[in-house]
């Protein structure tokens, strides 16, 4: 399932004096956990970004909400200071995932996170949930093993049984390493336990009610949150929603619809301009890249470090670029090259989607991805169920479904999954204002109108446009309706539809 977030490294450039800490809120902490709510935090200068702009702190937390004597974890936390003075409270933050560090994207920009207007009326929080980056971390493979895992092509041919028999190797080795250098935590990096951590960092900042931007999976952690604590909900914005209530097999058949509906808009796009590799009609043009697929999974692409480029990883690097319009012109570089042999660019696009660069992994956000969907998604899936889903994605997605299933790590996971596909209505939350966009690849449009319908209090957000998610995306309709909530309070008209 491909639920990830991916968001642009542009450079922070503001001014603002760092937050005053607020005491703790204790109303309603669960019996026994007082003393993590009641914990004094120590703000200092951020390592790497410019201290007068940014604080950092480490919270603890329960490696176990059902057991406060189970063990601790460490939460990394960075707090932006309100740029316009007193601060309305904290604005927490996630980029999604899941396995996004959202440490890191307030850190390198938090105005392309959350906009100039929030950050001038809040103290904006990021921080790395249980498992991710900075925060006690799911650890697993080395970078070598990890391009080995992530790249090497199978001997066998797609779809035969030493093919299965390869990739089931190569999940195993990678699970066995998560649960060798992980700590233990693997069982209790869940979403549940995530959205209790983040009613833990409401607390300790000292904001009685939780206000909270979630984008993609943070859609997901954020509806949790209103599931657990409808009382305490704030201000909440969900943009790129995940539908809590459909299972992993749906969820990762209505994508594969999604990025190839995305591709066929991309396509029409490539076809309109000077550059565009193929021609014809968008029909046409789709079959041919479908044949350069089928090529570069018969013959791989050598780069010059040496990896092999298959229709695997040219696929990936297709996804990646599929998450927003502006990466569309890398595509046509990518296919371009492609075409003529060379695989470099194809490298590239898949590279940022692994978080990779120079042989080095930037993060663990891969790792975190699959510990989070392993321990979410209950796997209820009989073969009736998967055939019918192949059999659609086939007819839907032709360019997409040859390389859309794999063999799912989540078979040989060391722990069974703890969450539930269900609902969620939040009943007495205050209004969760949830954005849409109509062609999202990643988060289809029809998840964010479903939840919306599913929250008690949603309001539903349409921005109609390309690529994955709404808010500060260039469409001022749906800024304005998400600061004037946010910042304002004042809830958008339910139904609004942004051109």
């Amino acid at each position: 399932m491909l639920s990830g977030c991916l968001y642009a490294m542009i450079p922070a450039a503001s001014s603002a004096t760092p937050a005053p800490s607020r005491e703790p809120v204790l109303d309603g902490v669960p019996a026994g956990f007082e003393e993590f709510y009641s914990q004094t935090l120590d703000w200092s200068a951020c390592t790497g970004t410019d201290p007068g702009d940014y604080d950092c702190t480490e919270v603890t937390a329960p490696l176990d909400w059902s057991d406060p004597d189970a063990g601790t974890i460490e939460l990394a936390v960075i707090r932006r200071a309100a740029s316009g003075g007193d601060a309305i409270g904290s604005l927490l933050t996630n980029p999604g995932g899941p396995g996004a560090s959202g440490y890191d994207i307030i850190a390198e920009s938090a105005s392309y996170a959350v906009g100039t207007a929030l950050s001038d009326a809040y103290d904006v929080i990021g921080f790395d949930p249980r498992g991710v980056g900075r925060s006690t971390a799911v650890k697993c493979l080395d970078a070598k093993a990890m391009d080995a895992y992530l790249f090497d092509i199978p001997a066998d041919p797609r779809g035969s049984a030493g093919w299965e028999a390869e990739l089931t190797a190569r999940n195993e080795k990678f699970v066995d390493a998560c649960e060798a250098n992980s700590d233990g935590i693997l069982p209790y990096v869940t979403t549940d336990n995530a959205a209790r951590d983040m009613d833990l960092l409401r607390g300790v900042l000292g904001d009685a009610k939780l206000n909270y931007l979630g984008y993609s999976y943070g859609t997901f952690l954020g509806a949790t949150y209103a599931k657990l604590f409808p009382e305490r909900v704030g201000r909440l914005v969900l943009d790129g929603a995940i539908d809590p209530s459909i299972p992993a097999l749906e969820v990762g058949t209505t994508q594969a619809l999604g990025f190839e509906s995305a591709l066929r808009a991309y396509m029409a796009d490539c076809l309109g301009g000077s550059d565009c590799p193929f021609s014809g009609t968008v029909d046409s043009a789709m079959k041919d890249l479908g044949t350069l697929l089928a090529s570069v999974d018969a013959a791989p692409l050598r780069a010059s470090d040496g990896r092999m480029l298959g229709a695997d990883s040219l696929m990936t690097g297709i996804i990646a670029a599929l998450y927003s319009q502006e990466n569309w012109t890398y595509l046509t570089r990518a296919l371009s090259e492609a075409l003529a042999g060379d695989p470099e660019w194809g490298f590239i696009l898949a590279d940022f989607y692994w978080g990779r660069e120079n042989g080095a992994y930037l993060d663990n956000s891969t790792e975190a991805f699959n510990a989070y969907n392993c321990m979410d998604y209950p796997v209820d899936t009989n073969q009736a169920d998967q055939d019918a889903a192949d059999a659609l994605v086939a007819e839907k997605a032709p360019t997409i479904a040859p390389y859309w299933q794999g063999v799912d790590v989540c078979t040989t996971w060391p722990y069974p999954p703890t969450g539930v596909r269900e609902r969620i209505t939040a009943d007495g939350a205050a209004p969760i204002v949830v954005v849409g966009t109509t062609n999202d690849p990643a988060t289809p449009y029809a998840w964010s109108v479903s939840l919306a319908e599913q929250l008690s209090s949603g309001v539903l957000v349409t921005r109609e446009g390309e690529g994955h998610t709404g808010y500060n995306k260039g469409n001022s309709c749906v800024d304005d309706a998400v600061e004037a909530y946010l910042v304002q309070g004042t809830v958008p008209e339910d139904g609004l539809v942004c051109s």
